[in-house]
């Protein structure tokens, strides 16, 4: 449904509350700015965050495109070019697909809890199996003919491959992205800390390492001083990690910057990081060994590249590419390429081969030494470089403005985009040093933020359009868009989802017990975090310096590390520390009286909002 809106005249939409557009009774027409240029979509149905690898060619050549915007699935011969559909139910959001031994295929249904299997010869669903409430890496067990699923919360759930109940479900690390097999081990992925966990076979973590950083002290820790005497950076957001044909790993995934951002000057977002055109975040590809150790030194920053998605390894030459959704871009480099640039500096990758891509990448694969590519709108895939008609996936238009002003650059020189720190529509997990107001942890977008208003912890943005003028305009770079693209902007915003929590994390958290102490007034969590959305939407001085507002608890299991600062690593030690300067001491919840069983219980009942 194209809802084009042409230079000079636009229809009068009304912007519903579930985030789809649709004309009043009484359509009428009035005339635009003549300075405003810009054409407005707004999809029939609000399409989901970009997450990318959704993209899975069998033994069949039949590739699997899961299209987490349409809920359904493409099955396509990419010998005959014929496509045919598979249906989701609404919602699913499908993601992560693999083959098993059997002629099935398998796909994580990211907000549909489950794993659905659909025959790759007839099309028909088999089975669907409810695994946890965010699934999100699968991996194929031969040995034991089984399906390993890392899911959001933690999980690590293995289920047989022709259907049935789970055979082992362990709680490890939450965040948890993609599983491989090696050997008798799994090596497990962690999204926003960009961790390789590697897993023994009795479900026991014997490793856990990210990538080098930039600059950065010996230890990994990060100085807000600024000592380095060079731009730094620590790795966050792993979008994919694939096995290697040498035996190892490689994580594609983005790097931040520690040192102080500017905001006071005019694009300081894209001018604070110091080479590689100066962005405060870059894309890397990080090459890690067997063991699920990674290369000692950084690998070059890709520059001008914004959402880097999904990765693809070529089996027979090694190649590497990787998808930069939000600039419509393919890369294609090597592990020998990304070696030679191999630094503790920043270094740049202008010496990889750049390929645009029009139409929303998200995902790509290798067939016989072709590069496949997914693009979301539209829906096509395609083969980079060979300049031949994409392949048609005819699903409905999903051509929306919001969802483009979210996750494209706002700045093609500086490859940043909304998304680049609110990755998913949620957050990077990263405590950035602003140069006008100090250390501040990213803030999530998801869970109904627009009813949360005022916004940043200082609680200094009053709407969306204050954000769009201050931070998208001044900070980002990006064009002045206008009233009607806010609108559209927010109107995306508030179709996001909350984190969906998976439960304590603990089997002894008593979580009514810990729901009473939350309302007790003597520990007085809820004066404050009360309400719908567990936030009376004003600043509060908690004793932890100064007033700053105070944040919905929807999600917020996913949200460490926590406090303005992320000086709690975990909700435990936000309470464990309630007597310092980190939390307030009893300011901030007199938790004075609680034993170590109580705030256990409490921690319990947070987990479930």
């Amino acid at each position: 449904m194209d809802r084009t809106v042409s230079k000079r005249r636009y229809l009068i939409t009304t912007l519903v509350a579930a985030g789809v557009a649709a004309c009043v009774p009484a359509c009428t027409t009035t005339e635009l700015p003549p300075e405003i240029d810009n054409p407005i979509h707004v999809a029939a149905r609000p399409p989901a965050a970009i997450s990318g690898g959704t993209l899975l060619v069998t033994s069949l050549d039949v590739a699997v495109a899961a299209d987490s915007d349409r809920d359904l699935l493409w099955m396509v011969d990419l010998k005959t070019n014929v496509v045919s559909e598979v249906a989701l139910n609404p919602g699913d959001e499908p993601g992560r697909v693999i083959e098993d031994g059997d002629g099935r295929v398998h796909v994580a249904l990211r907000r549909g809890g489950a794993i659905a299997t659909i025959d790759l010869v007839t099309h028909k669903i088999l089975d669907r199996t409810a695994i946890c409430p965010a699934p999100r890496g699968l991996a194929y067990d031969e040995k034991i003919d089984s399906i390993h699923v890392a899911c959001a919360g933690g999980e690590l759930v293995t289920i047989p491959a022709a259907g049935g109940k789970a055979t082992r479900a362990l709680r490890l690390d939450s965040d948890l992205r993609d599983v491989i097999i090696s050997g008798d081990r799994l090596i497990v992925s962690r999204f926003r800390s960009a961790e390789l966990l590697v897993i023994g076979p009795d479900g026991t973590k014997t490793s856990q390492q990210a990538p080098p950083g930039i600059a950065t002290p010996p230890d990994g820790t990060t100085d807000p001083n600024n000592n380095f005497g060079a731009a730094a950076f620590v790795p966050t957001v792993a979008y994919r990690v694939l096995p290697t044909p040498s035996g190892g790993f490689a994580m594609v995934h983005q790097r931040s910057l520690v040192n102080p951002v500017q905001v006071e000057q005019p694009g300081g977002y894209g001018s604070s990081g110091g080479g590689c055109d100066g962005g405060v975040v870059h894309p890397a590809v990080t090459l890690f060994n067997a063991n699920g150790v990674p290369d000692k030194l950084a690998t070059p920053a890709f520059t001008g590249a914004a959402l880097p998605v999904d990765m693809a390894i070529d089996p027979d030459t090694s190649a590497i590419a990787l998808v930069a959704a939000g600039s419509d871009m393919v890369i294609r480099t090597s592990p020998s390429q990304l070696a030679a640039g191999n630094s503790d500096t920043v270094a740049c990758s202008d010496q990889h081969e750049q390929i645009q891509v029009p139409g929303g990448p998200v995902a790509l694969a290798f067939w016989h030494g072709r590069l496949l590519v997914q693009t979301r709108q539209p829906a096509t895939l395609q083969f980079v470089g060979e300049g031949g008609t994409p392949i048609v996936l005819p699903g409905i238009d999903m051509a929306d403005t919001g969802h483009d002003l979210f996750n494209r650059s706002a700045n093609p020189k500086n490859g940043l985009a909304c998304a680049s720190c609110h990755p998913e529509g949620r957050e990077d997990g990263h405590v950035w040093q602003f140069s006008n107001s100090g250390a501040r942890r990213t803030q999530t977008v998801g869970g109904h933020v627009l009813d949360t208003a005022p916004f940043h912890w200082d609680g200094d943005m009053p709407n969306i359009d204050a954000i769009m003028s201050e931070v998208f305009v001044h900070r980002m770079g990006g064009a002045q868009q206008g009233p009607r693209h806010s609108k559209v902007l927010q109107n995306w915003l508030g179709t996001l989802a909350a984190f969906p929590a998976s439960g304590p994390t603990k089997e002894t958290a008593n979580v009514e017990h810990g729901k009473a102490l939350f309302n007790d007034a003597k520990v007085a969590c809820s004066s404050c975090h009360g309400g719908e959305h567990f936030t009376n939407n004003t600043n509060v001085d908690v004793g932890t310096s100064k007033a700053f507002q105070v944040p919905t608890l929807i999600g917020v299991s996913a949200r460490g590390p926590f406090m303005h600062d992320g000086c709690a690593k975990t909700l435990n030690d936000r309470f464990a520390k309630g007597r310092d300067a980190c939390t307030g001491g009893i300011k901030h919840g007199d938790t004075s009286g609680l034993s170590p069983a109580d705030i256990d219980d409490l921690v319990g009942y947070l987990e479930t909002l």
